[in-house]
């Protein structure tokens, strides 16, 4: 599933797998469950994000829906973000409601200019 690139870089994630394009220059890939209150205010945030950053894309996964990919990934809890760069490398996660301010600095890790 998870690509490893020759270096032993960072997993990376093709837009096959999440089921949507990858974004640009950026990817905010949130993994959610259904009856997860933390992550409705992670949508918010990830996609006013995403709307205030030109070329990255907030894709929104239903964990119960893609239980290998969380398995591949070790997605423990919903919400979990992860930021993955223009060739889809997992640059960062975290786990939990994020907070503005640290979903724009993580960015910074995964847009190249």
């Amino acid at each position: 599933m998870q690509e490893r690139d020759d270096r032993g870089g960072a997993a990376r994630l093709s837009a096959a797998e999440i089921g949507a394009a990858l974004g640009e220059r950026a990817t905010l890939l949130q993994f959610s469950s259904a009856f997860c209150q933390p992550c409705r205010a992670t949508r918010r945030t990830l996609a006013e994000v995403a709307g205030m950053v030109e070329g990255v894309a907030h894709v929104e996964i239903d964990a119960e829906d893609h239980l290998a990919l969380v398995r591949d990934l070790e997605v423990q809890r919903t919400p979990t973000v992860l930021v993955l760069d223009a060739e889809g490398a997992i640059v960062r996660r975290a786990a939990g409601q994020p907070r503005k301010a640290d979903v724009i600095a993580a960015l910074g890790a995964a847009v190249r200019d």
